[in-house]
């Protein structure tokens, strides 16, 4: 039977390069199996429903003449029919152009004109978001709630859209992302890219039929996308979509609803979970803080337990990624047990160049290279034995859309994709991330200053959630968003308060330039009245707070 079992994943993985054999294996193998729904719901389909509907939304954008390689765009929040309009494209040699709910109007207009997008699946609450003159370029504008057509081109209807089986190198997905940096780009995606992505995770934690995922990141993002909705979908598994706007009632809610097996995350909402909820509960209870100094296997298991019933009980991997992990809270994680893992890459690898599944975590490491990737580090400090992380394999895109010059600066001359991220390895091949090459800062001394490094010490600090350190006229200066509790600015009309917020960041300096060397002290503190603006993937918008007066900072 073992013998069997190995000679069908075999089959599996070898059959399984186009996204259009990844269609049509999963809506057959696995036709009466749950492919989504919403929570606590039985709005959604089976796989055998899935393969009925996508294929008639093919054969409808067929008659209006929409054949392979015309983009078809996504704008919608997460839902079993974003699963449909992705396949209705992919399945069939045509391109899928996800865009981020969260993109403003000027960006969607953007992506919508730079792609040549033909076809739209929007949803209702995102709709203003496309303007009149997008509308009228567009061949139809499809409804993705109800899968109606909200607007057609009539002359379009010839009936003469011709559909292919695509190759494992033709272009399966246009996603555009600009990160930190705010320079937008197109990335071409092949679907040998995406089916590598699948096969990653396989090699990296076994999913099951019977797996309960549930998404909480957006689909539009390759993390969300390869992982969270190809994945599944290659195993037969059903995920599990809020129907709601989420906040942490909902997400709460939907945990304890759903009691999914396997949840994809970002470091911001375990951190918060372990830092404003279990560490304060701890330290505030003499019983538990007597536990932790004098019984902390047992504290640590019935904490642990605790946290699982949180998530609905059956969680057995949370995969976390999108940034960096806070040290701190991964050591917690791993006294609890929690069964965490952690995957790091870029868009343009897919996502994932390197994993470490929930056996395999350790404090700071972003683990070793995934299953099919070639990761290694470029021009190495013989002193410190950092350099960049480069990779190479199925995984990496074929380049940015209609910029070649931009594509080759991204690549060696060998071939290598550039991560700009600048790392270490151990005796055991794994890796650990000190910083962007790009936000490497140069100290007086020549020295090499990492802003993430000293951002990591002032989040320490309680008060602070979130923080940022940027180089000013040749100076370090720290933004910090507080904690409501430290400083809440309804309030910064009352007497007092000026003193108060001076006292706050006063305690924020010497906490941190007591902790770090000379060329990395910080010479002034910012405190944010509004949160950082983020990426998809909850990092901060590095770029939108480099000129001397930040948004939303009061000096």
């Amino acid at each position: 039977m073992e013998a069997g079992n190995r000679f069908f994943n075999k089959f599996r993985e070898s059959y399984v390069d186009t996204l259009a054999n990844l269609y049509q294996y999963a809506t057959s193998v696995y036709a009466n199996n749950w492919q989504s729904r919403f929570v606590g719901t039985d709005d959604g389909y089976t796989y055998k429903e899935f393969k009925r509907t996508t294929n008639g939304l093919s054969r409808t954008m067929s008659c209006y003449g929409i054949g392979a390689g015309d983009g078809v765009a996504i704008l919608s929040q997460n839902m079993p029919n974003w699963a449909v309009a992705f396949f209705a494209a992919t399945a069939f040699g045509r391109v899928s152009v996800p865009i981020l709910p969260d993109s403003s109007q000027n960006e969607v207009t953007n992506m919508l004109t730079h792609s040549e997008t033909k076809v739209l699946f929007v949803s209702r609450k995102l709709y203003s978001k496309v303007t009149e003159e997008c509308r009228q370029k567009l061949t139809l504008i499809f409804d993705i709630e109800t899968l109606e057509i909200i607007k057609r081109d009539p002359e379009s209807f010839t009936c003469d859209g011709k559909v292919c089986q695509p190759n494992a190198d033709d272009l399966a997905a246009l996603i555009y992302t600009s990160g930190t940096t705010g320079n937008a780009k197109g990335v071409m995606l092949s679907h040998r890219n995406l089916c590598q992505n699948i096969l990653a995770s396989l090699h990296c934690f076994k999913g099951k039929e019977k797996d309960v995922w549930l998404s909480i990141l957006p689909m539009a993002h390759t993390y969300e996308m390869s992982i969270g909705f190809l994945y599944p979908f290659f195993v037969g598994a059903c995920v599990n979509y809020l129907d709601k706007p989420m906040s942490t009632t909902v997400l709460m809610n939907a945990f304890k609803t759903a009691r999914p097996t396997i949840v994809l995350s970002v470091p911001l909402i375990i951190e918060k979970v372990v830092k404003t909820s279990i560490l304060p509960t701890i330290r505030k209870s003499p019983a538990l803080s007597w536990m932790e100094r004098r019984m902390p296997h047992l504290l640590y298991s019935i904490i642990g337990k605790r946290l699982i019933k949180t998530f609905g009980g059956k969680l057995r991997f949370f995969g976390v990624g999108g940034a960096k992990l806070n040290m701190d809270v991964e050591t917690y994680l791993r006294k609890l047990k929690f069964p965490y893992a952690i995957g790091y890459g870029l868009t343009e690898a897919a996502p994932l160049i390197c994993t470490a599944n929930p056996k395999e975590t350790g404090n700071g490491t972003i683990g070793c290279a995934s299953y099919g990737v070639q990761a290694k580090l470029m021009n190495v400090n013989p002193e410190t034995g950092e350099g960049e992380i480069i990779a190479r394999g199925d995984n990496i895109m074929l380049g940015y859309y209609k910029d070649p010059v931009r594509t080759r600066s991204m690549f060696t001359e060998d071939g290598w994709l550039r991560t700009n991220d600048l790392a270490y390895q151990d005796e055991k091949g794994r890796f650990y991330i000190r910083g962007r090459l790009s936000n490497m800062i140069l100290g007086p001394s020549g020295e090499n200053i990492y802003p993430e490094e000293l951002e990591k010490v002032i989040n320490e600090i309680d008060s602070v959630n979130e923080s940022l350190v940027l180089e000013r006229d040749g100076k370090l200066v720290a933004l910090v968003q507080l904690d409501e509790s430290a400083i809440n600015w309804k309030f910064s009309e009352e007497a007092g308060f000026i003193e108060k917020l001076e006292a706050t960041r006063k305690a924020i300096l010497d906490y941190v330039n007591k902790r770090v060397n000379k060329s990395s002290k910080i010479s002034s503190v910012e405190v944010m009245r509004e949160s950082f603006q983020k990426t998809a993937t909850q990092k901060i918008r590095r770029f939108l707070y480099k000129k001397t007066n930040s948004p939303s900072a009061d000096s």
